[in-house]
């Protein structure tokens, strides 16, 4: 029987708001996608279930393959082999290049996967094509992801026999805004609307807090866990305190390092001349480099479960690898991923003031919780000799998106199964260009939603009547270390020396992690605004987005900025 065909709507034919006319009542899934693999679940009235596709399968890969005018995803397609993905033809990992720019360094270090990711090196996105017939097959991010989404739409819809538009999707602790925006883009494409875009440990924390809720063991008591969570991509993690259904992240971290770093690492070690195969994209290297990967991922695979790996492989151009690799070697090779780690644990109990003997349980899920290292890392910062067994490791964060999804539907449950709330935290400051070049927080990392947060500034001129705002997001002192989200001008100022006008900015972050950014101007002796108040939801900024604040600079140079307003 052949597969369904699907298509993927233009940005300008949805927004994924579209109420619905079905007659069915609104049934809201949770999906992961994961760098490697995607998953999609739902609340069947008294558990999450996990939905199958037409293979009977639960987790499908992430990738996307073009070999037609009808682009096929993991979830309706099957590969004949490993290497058919790796042909030049499929498009993976795009979730850890959605919403960046081509000087990224991830997006550097993409270069080396076996389609076409060209970069400039300009700041604008990088170009990435699939060889169709011999011929590059431009796409993008977005794109791909949409399809994953569309076949998972249309699998669920199939399954649960119920059309499908509300979804909570998992990201990556450390995406920015304006990767939310694209991802957001992506599931409009494929005509879902996002009820919520959930941090992965945050979602794996609500299901830690239902379990916790269900053993009806000391509910009332707080007890804190630091969630770990790292794939094929990403690296998050969350501490979090839970009782009685409720979980508060208390601190988030995360970073764009994952087993994709694990396997570039050793690919190179396999074979130190490998940068030129790996980045030329003539038919003969991508055979190879594809090889080359599927021997190496084999070989990451079985250290798990063993102490040392035979590699013996043709990678078909007069090169043969033929060596034992140990997993000391494994280890040391990736010394650097693995200190990443421990750093972002560290800095996560630190930022959340939370000491090792105060956690109650560790919970390591994702598909590199099974590499040995891993695990005796998180138990040894943690003080631990065992780790959580109550979550499934790969089914953790989806299961949780579906409960979360459940909850927002305001679905109920006669045992009190969904009788929860979590209480997310941002995982990065929010702040504005001021003081010169200095990026001053308004809302802090860590800081619990909803929150509204506000600071006064000043003119840095006499006699200057407008000022331009410019928002940012992350932790750098100077403003370009942190991610631009957007910009507007404060006009009708009126003339006075500098330092008179009290110009109060508000930053207003939703329970759904919406960002506004109000604006007014106050005189001295005056409680009402001179203009009336400026919101605007923030991200602005589109492609390109790394020229705006030179471009801003360039015409307005420093003749409207703002400083900060000591408090006394």
């Amino acid at each position: 029987m052949a597969e369904p065909a699907y298509t993927v709507a233009s940005d300008s034919e949805t927004t994924g708001e579209e109420k619905s006319s079905s007659p069915f009542p609104e049934t809201t899934v949770g999906i992961d996608i994961g760098t490697s693999h995607c998953s999609v679940a739902v609340w069947n009235g008294s558990q999450v279930e996990l939905l199958r596709n037409s293979r009977n399968q639960k987790m499908m890969r992430s990738y996307v393959t073009f070999k037609n005018e009808n682009p096929s995803g993991g979830v309706s397609y099957q590969l004949s082999s490993e290497h058919e993905m790796l042909s030049g033809a499929s498009i993976f990992n795009m979730k850890r290049l959605i919403g960046r720019v081509d000087t990224d360094p991830v997006v550097q270090s993409s270069k080396s996967l076996p389609f076409l990711v060209q970069t400039l090196g300009i700041g604008v996105r990088p170009l990435i094509a699939a060889l169709v017939n011999n011929v590059w097959r431009s796409t993008t991010p977005e794109e791909v992801l949409a399809i994953f989404l569309v076949e998972l739409k249309a699998m669920a819809e199939i399954e649960l026999k119920r059309p499908i538009k509300n979804v909570v999707l998992t990201i990556p602790a450390s995406f920015s805004r304006f990767q939310l925006t694209r991802i957001e883009r992506a599931c409009a494409m494929a005509s879902l609307h996002v009820l919520r875009l959930m941090p992965e440990p945050t979602a794996i924390a609500l299901l830690y807090a239902q379990k916790i809720s269900n053993q009806n063991v000391n509910t009332g008591s707080e007890k804190i866990a630091l969630i770990f969570n790292m794939g094929a991509g990403y690296c998050d993690v969350a501490v979090t305190a839970t009782a009685g259904g409720v979980s508060q992240i208390k601190a988030l971290a995360g970073s764009a390092i994952g087993g994709e770093d694990l396997l570039q690492n050793m690919m190179r070690y396999l074979l130190p001349d490998s940068e030129t195969l790996l980045t030329s994209h003539g038919l003969d290297d991508i055979k190879s480099a594809g090889i080359l990967r599927v021997a190496t991922q084999e070989a990451i695979h079985n250290l798990s479960s063993q102490t040392s790996v035979q590699i013996d492989v043709d990678l078909g151009n007069g090169t043969n690898i033929c060596k034992v690799v140990d997993r000391e070697e494994f280890e040391e090779v990736n010394r650097a991923v693995f200190d990443k780690c421990a750093s972002l644990i560290s800095q996560c109990l630190h930022d959340a003031k939370v000491d090792t003997k105060d956690v109650s349980d560790v919970i390591v899920v994702g598909g590199c919780s099974y590499i040995p290292k891993i695990r005796s890392l998180v138990m040894s910062i943690c003080k631990k000799e065992e780790l959580y067994k109550g979550v499934n490791q790969l089914e953790a964060a989806v299961t949780g998106a579906a409960l979360e999804g459940a909850v927002a539907s305001g679905l109920s449950d006669p045992f009190g199964s969904l009788d929860l709330l979590t209480i997310q935290a941002t995982p990065l400051a929010i702040g504005i260009r001021a003081d010169g070049n200095n990026f001053v927080p308004i809302i802090l990392r860590n800081t619990a939603m909803p929150a509204q947060k506000d600071m006064i500034f000043t003119t840095a001129h006499d006699n200057q009547t407008e000022a331009l705002i410019i928002v940012y997001e992350g932790e750098g002192k100077k403003v370009e270390e942190n991610h631009l989200l957007g910009y507007f001008k404060i006009t009708g100022i009126p003339p006075s020396p500098k330092g008179v006008p009290e110009i109060r900015i508000i930053l207003d972050i939703d329970a759904s992690s919406v960002l506004r950014v109000l604006s007014g101007v106050l005189m001295p002796g005056s409680h009402q605004p001179v203009n009336p108040v400026m919101g605007v939801r923030m991200p602005t900024v589109d492609d390109g987005h790394g020229w705006c604040a030179q471009a801003l600079y360039r015409t307005y140079g420093s003749t409207l900025d703002l400083v900060t307003v000591q408090k006394i």
